[in-house]
């Protein structure tokens, strides 16, 4: 009999399902969601700069500034290893990896979408000014809203619909003002060759976003001669030819890991709604730091962004109250 119920609490220990993974507080969720729109609004501003300054100045490898969108990957090994050597702590029976082998897939298809949406942004910026590449790209927050529904059945509320007719109104706008800013030395056909190539940019990326929501619900030698020699030929000399690469790597990198932080901590259409929004500031730091012409239809536009982003702030809000409403114990009827 004794045997008999050891077995049976055995087999109870085998069969119990393994403990729920930690879930984070509000206060810690909070910090991590302005965590990641940081360093999604740096990385969005920054990386486009960076590489626009790579062409003006004789950068003209249109594979490398593909690569160094992604190229900053090893930086994230720090938090890993941080969140590995944490997790080590509290339970030493810890595995190193949790990769199955349908996250191992996603992931695989996920980065063949990546690889591809930087080679077509990084091709078009090469015949575009950061401006008109910044508008066109404000078109993957439509691509986004529409993926979004199809495929993670995103829900609407009347403050995102306002927030993304705002910042597509804003887009189009600055796209009224793009007749006249061909850079020097582009010819009309390769200016619209840029146009097609961002605008596919865009809607790859606006599948993209979806994508990686789709993947936490389901799952949880000639190069090398050629950069030495276009660094000796850089117009800003050979030192800041791999300062300008360097930082290009590091600003990419964090919009990637701010965009796919913000999806984790919201959804894809705030991170869609943070990359359109901060396209007017990228206007402002063209005008800044490439001399790029800034027009009153680019302030107009930055004004409908940040409207944009305070009916998508205020819809928030409103939802987060209505749920912590609906938590709330009714009160109890009092009895005579």
């Amino acid at each position: 009999m004794e045997i008999h119920s050891t077995n049976k609490l055995i087999s109870h220990h085998h069969s119990a399902p393994p403990p729920p993974p930690p879930t984070l507080t509000r206060r810690a969720k909070l910090l991590l969601t302005v965590l990641n729109c940081l360093l999604l609004s740096v990385g969005n501003c920054s990386g486009p700069i960076f590489l626009r300054i790579y062409y003006l100045h004789g950068g003209r490898r249109i594979w490398l500034t593909s690569f160094l969108e992604t190229a900053g990957f090893p930086l994230l090994l720090i938090p890993l290893s941080i969140s590995y050597l944490h997790r080590r702590r509290s339970n030493p029976s810890t595995p190193l990896l949790h990769l199955t082998p349908r996250l191992l897939l996603a992931s695989s298809v996920l980065g063949v979408i990546t690889g591809l949406d930087d080679f077509l942004y990084s091709y078009g910026l090469n015949f575009l000014p950061v401006s008109t590449s910044s508008v066109l790209i404000a078109s993957q927050l439509a691509f986004t809203a529409i993926f979004a529904f199809l495929i993670v059945r995103q829900k609407f509320t009347p403050f995102s619909v306002n927030a993304v007719a705002l910042l597509t109104i804003g887009a189009v706008i600055l796209a009224l003002h793009t007749s006249g800013d061909r850079p020097a030395g582009v010819t009309a056909a390769g200016y619209w060759k840029g146009f097609v190539l961002t605008i596919g940019a865009a809607a790859l990326y606006g599948l993209f976003l979806p994508l990686v929501e789709l993947t936490y619900d389901k799952l949880a030698g000639r190069a090398a001669q050629a950069i030495p020699r276009e660094a000796a030929e850089y117009g800003l000399g050979e030192t800041k030819y791999y300062l300008v690469i360097i930082a290009a790597a590091i600003f990419w990198q964090c919009f990637f890991l701010g965009a796919i932080g913000v999806i984790f901590c919201v959804n894809t259409l705030l991170s869609g709604i943070i990359i359109a929004v901060f396209i007017p500031v990228i206007e402002v730091l063209a005008f800044i730091f490439l001399h790029e012409n800034f027009s009153s239809e680019k302030g107009v536009a930055l004004l409908l962004s940040l409207w944009g982003l305070a009916s998508y702030s205020y819809g928030e809000y409103r939802q987060a109250q209505e749920k912590k409403k609906e938590l709330q114990p009714a009160p109890a009827l009092s009895t005579v």
